[in-house]
């Protein structure tokens, strides 16, 4: 029945990476099941025949889908099914996305959607990596235009070693997670996490990758051998095209030029956009087909920007390719926020607000692998405001859900340990400028911000955004690279880290490849901007303040014994929630006995923290504690002291002299101190107040010395009083 049914085995890391193709989704233009261990991911890839009439822009989508079965779940929530994306899937997806789209040809337009549906995950090793390479062996084989096959692979750091695809397990202890995609010739794409690594570990990493998934690209090559559908054929360029591009140069270019002396960017916009109105009415006078101009206008735009840069060495605005904008690092901008700080880089700025919570703001994250709670989030947001244009409001897209995160993994290796710092973090990036990299102004910005907040970073922490323009007469590396210099450059690349090493690097290569000479070169150009900006935010802070502000939580953490937590949670909760109420206090209790205790001033938190020792703690002898008379006997007074232990104070031990009736010293309400004497047969607890200065809880047992000897029929006997009837009717009996 599957008679075009392929299959590929490819040695791949100590595992086996199997391919399979013609079996499932059969009419999808491409389909592979990737399989690598028990984990399976299924990987389609559909394009349109035909383009959409005045598309100019090529439109591809990747999505990438994990399904709650794939690991024996059912999915959470009311509706028991999988909804709107993951913030893992929408990155995955983005992961995907960026080494394939440089791949597809100039001027191809039409409409490509690649699906990567997780079917089965053994828990150790990653889908995202089996996807990447299952879509790239399916655009292979498709037919559709892709210069391709690319793979990728995980890379990580232990104990001074690589470590390719590193199990769950293994990257726990890793000092590094570097993901890295490319074709046979170079990198295209770098993700990273490191923890303050230095730039030649961090590119053999890169370089570790590359040669390690080369296996996958020759097998993906020997699997389209015998399983790729014909071509599509490409489209050439018509001759009223090439004469129509001729024409807009002939038009377009000094006036382009003249535009982009502007430094303002603004000011530039205006001037380019009239440039171009002006080539598009004169076409239109010509008779020529003006309504194709625009792509094209693009290409020349790119053209003007990338020779000038190569040709005098300075940029856009005036720069040279090493130099830095002015940047301004403010502080406390805020009043009512626990820490902010805005940052300006040139026309980019960002607005960062942190913000300490407790244990129960922490982020509860249902995943493949299982549920876990994230104590740090970040969360950038990208108004249309901060480039000038009017746009939609709404939940964050995947540029918003990609930016932060890359911020989010630059600061996490720097924060302090949950244990020295217990509080839940949370960091808003408001981007209120944008022209070059808003990501790398928002890890500068929120380093400020959690500083401000009191949050003891290890160190600060920068980023910068490198550019690349490549001729085959030279390159340029460019540091600081502005919007433009983004979108009409060759690369995308971006270094986060402290004084000591890089903590977050992200590439992306808009080109088929570039060589690690390259590579090497911005990372060294990226150092000394790190070190400049670095330098520029301590103006506005060096450290940590001392403190944490007046109006966030103070987290005391106390320990208590395992077996007494349920005396602080009490039947159903209730304890808890009385003290909670009273106090005002949030209170995070752990299994191992440690307990949280948040409050915004130290009284309520000494409250509640004393009334949790009072459940959990043991009497000791000798200690005096401050009690409160809760009920009187003819043998003495029953005495809350410690919490919800009460003990007996007997009528002997009331004062020194002697005592005729319990109500004659104390009544039920009475607030006394009392000293811990012993402990009875039954574990009951012995008090006295006699050997307590009652009016400063001084131990006055010197003072009272020896216990004076009792009288005849004296109160006093150790024995309870209600035995002492027997003893006087059987003396009255002799």
């Amino acid at each position: 029945m599957f008679e075009n049914y392929y299959r590929k085995d490819i040695a791949w890391g100590g595992q086996l990476l199997t391919l399979e193709t013609g079996k499932v989704a059969r009419q999808a233009d491409g389909a592979v099941m990737a399989r690598l261990g028990d984990t399976i991911v299924l990987c389609t890839v559909v394009g349109s025949r035909s383009v959409k009439p005045g598309q100019d822009f090529f439109p591809l989508t990747v999505n990438y889908q994990e399904k709650a079965f794939a690991a024996g779940k059912i999915p959470g929530g009311f509706f028991k099914r999988e909804g709107r994306p993951s913030e893992h899937e929408t990155l995955v997806s983005r992961l995907i996305d960026r080494p394939i789209r440089p791949l597809f040809p100039d001027g191809f337009r039409n409409e490509v959607q690649v699906i990567a549906t997780v079917l089965s995950h053994d828990l150790e090793n990653d889908p995202d990596m089996v996807a990447m390479v299952g879509c790239s062996a399916a655009l292979t084989l498709s037919g559709i235009p892709f210069f391709g096959p690319v793979a990728s692979a995980r890379v990580g750091y232990i104990d001074g070693q690589y470590v390719l695809n590193p199990t769950a397990a293994q990257r726990q202890q890793s000092k590094l997670e570097l993901v890295v995609a490319g074709t046979a010739e170079g990198v295209l794409m770098v993700e990273s996490e490191a923890q303050e690594l230095s730039e030649e570990v961090m590119l053999g990493a890169v370089e570790f990758g590359h040669k390690g998934f080369q296996p996958v690209i020759q097998g993906i090559i020997e699997l389209a051998e015998r399983a790729a559908k014909e071509p599509w054929p490409l489209v050439e360029p018509s001759e009223a095209e090439t004469t129509l591009k001729t024409r807009i140069a002939e038009l377009g270019r000094d006036a382009i030029a003249l535009a982009y002396k502007e430094t303002q960017k603004l000011l530039r916009q205006e001037k380019v956009s009239a440039a171009k109105k002006a080539v598009v009415e004169q076409l239109a006078a010509e008779g020529l087909e003006a309504d194709k101009a625009k792509g094209l206008l693009k290409e020349l735009e790119a053209d003007v920007v990338r020779n000038a840069i190569l040709e005098t060495g300075l940029r856009i605005d005036g720069r040279d390719t090493r130099t830095v904008r002015p940047i301004v690092a403010e502080v406390g901008v805020l009043p009512r926020s626990h820490g902010s700080a805005l940052f300006t880089r040139g026309e980019t700025q960002a607005l960062c607000v942190a913000t300490l919570g407790t244990g129960q703001d922490e982020q509860i994250i249902d995943a493949l692998p299982g549920e876990y709670r994230e104590h740090f989030m970040l969360h950038y947001n990208f108004p249309p405001y901060s480039v000038g244009e009017t746009g939609r409001m709404g939940s964050p897209g995947r540029r918003e859900i990609g930016h932060g995160k890359l911020a989010w993994r630059a600061l996490r290796p720097l924060l302090p340990e949950k244990d020295k710092f217990p509080y839940t973090l949370r960091v808003v990036s408001e981007i209120t400028e944008s022209n070059g990299s808003s990501s790398m102004a928002t890890v500068c910005g929120s380093s400020l911000a959690l500083m401000d907040a009191g949050t003891p970073l290890k160190r600060p922490c920068a980023g910068i955004a490198m550019g690349l323009i490549k001729e085959d007469r030279g390159f340029a590396v460019l540091s600081d690279i502005l919007g433009d210099e983004d979108h009409l450059g060759d690369m995308d690349f971006k270094v986060a880290g402290s004084e000591q090493g890089i903590t977050a690097l992200q590439m992306d290569i808009k080109i088929t490849s570039i060589t690690f000479d390259i590579m090497r070169q911005a990372l060294d150009q990226a150092r000394d901007g790190r070190i400049h900006i670095l330098g520029e935010m301590a103006k506005g802070l060096t450290g940590a303040r001392g403190d944490v502000a007046a109006n966030a939580p103070r987290i005391t953490v106390i320990n208590v014994p395992k077996e007494k937590i349920r005396e602080v949670i009490g039947s159903g909760g209730k304890t808890i929630r009385e003290i909670t109420e009273q106090t005002g206090c949030k209170i995070d209790i752990e299994d191992d006995g440690t307990i949280k205790v948040a409050a915004t001033s130290t009284e309520q938190a000494q409250r509640a923290i004393d009334w949790i020792r009072g459940l959990t703690a043991e009497a000791e002898i000798g200690a005096i504690y401050n009690g409160k008379v809760v009920k009187t006997a003819d043998f003495g007074a029953f005495v809350n002291f410690l919490g919800a232990k009460d003990g007996l104070v007997h009528i002997s031990e009331l004062q020194n002299e002697r005592v005729n009736r319990t109500t004659d010293v104390v009544n039920v309400g009475d607030a006394v101190k009392v000293k811990v004497i012993g402990f009875d047969d039954r574990g009951k607890v012995k008090l006295s107040m006699r050997v307590v200065d009652q009016a400063t809880g001084a131990d006055i047992t010197e003072q009272v010395g020896a216990r004076r000897p009792r009288e005849e029929g004296e109160g006093g006997s150790d024995r309870p009083r209600r035995d002492r009837p027997r003893r006087e009717r059987s003396d009255a009996a002799e």
